[in-house]
This record gives C-alpha cells, structure tokens and sequence, in this order.
C-alpha cells in the first residue's frame, strides 16, 4: 500500500448502480479530481468516475456494482496517495504538522504537536510538559512553518488559553 493520505467518510450509498457519497474532511478539497484510485482502510479502488456535488463527492468504483455493495462501504474512511495531492505554494497538509516542535517569535519552546482536531475550526493539539493547548489553524496565529526543519512559529496572545495534559 502506497502512503496514503486520509481525506474523508464513505457517507452512504447513491441511487442504484453502486456509486458511494463521499464527505470530505476539507470541503474545499480537490483531492479526488483526477485520481485514479482511492482505499477504503486496507483495500484499493479503481475510480470509475467522480463528481463534486454539494458539500461531498459522488464516486462510482470498480468492484462496486450496485447499491447493495455501494451500502456495505457506509461508514469507511477515504484514502488517496500522498502522490496525488498536489498542493499549492505555501500549502501544507496537517497531517504533516503532527510532531513538528512550536515555538514563539522570540525563538522559545512552546511545545510539540501531538495531535489534531478537526471540525468546524480545525486546531493543532500543542503540549508542552503537562500543559496542553488548542491552537485553531488560522493565519493570525501560526506565522511560520517549516516542514523541513519541523518548525511552526506561533504567535499567541498574551491570555491564551492552556489546560492539563489529559
């Protein structure tokens, strides 16, 4: 299995021969346009076609000939090659920011990414000893990133919030 990128949820299936609907984590996403295939956990799909609709993809796969089989996907994550994503200048996936450490302006630690939250507001999980934080990804507060040198540069205010590392 090739590196594989995670980029969103089998929704359901879609009328009735075989195509699945296809919720992207990032609905902005292009990540399916021109792909050739995509996995479902372990297993690889040739993509028959793919269209964009409102807020999901509609997909129709090789091996997935009718509704039935389209309803057993329900549920599964989506998968496409690292390979495939082309990314714009300055674009970073940030799957890729787990484990880079963050510092502030000044050149201190600030801690390590551990983790993600992704929803509404997507945020990094930054710790630092026993502190943790939630730093939403906006451009108003990581000011650099580095993948090179594993780096982010943050620039929180002064009252940001910080909990006890669960």
């Amino acid at each position: 299995m090739p590196d594989t990128i995670e980029i969103g949820v089998v929704a359901r299936a879609h009328g009735i021969r075989g195509e699945v609907r296809i919720h992207l984590y990032n609905p902005a996403s292009t990540a399916l346009d021109g792909a050739e295939a995509l996995w479902l956990g372990e297993r690889e799909y040739r993509i028959e076609s793919a269209r964009p609709v409102a807020g999901a993809y509609l997909v129709a796969l090789a091996g997935v000939p009718d509704r039935t089989a389209a309803e057993t996907l329900r549920g599964r994550p989506v998968s496409v090659a690292r390979v495939d994503i082309e990314l714009d200048e300055g674009e970073v996936l940030l799957g890729d920011l787990v484990g880079c450490r963050v510092e502030l302006p000044d050149g201190s630690e600030w801690g390590v990414v551990t983790g993600l939250e992704l929803g509404a507001q997507d945020r990094l999980v930054v710790r630092q000893g026993d502190i943790e934080r939630l730093v939403p990804v906006v451009d108003e507060l990581l000011i650099d990133i580095d993948l090179e040198a594993r780096r982010i540069v943050v620039d929180p205010p002064a009252d940001f919030p910080e909990d006890k590392a669960r």
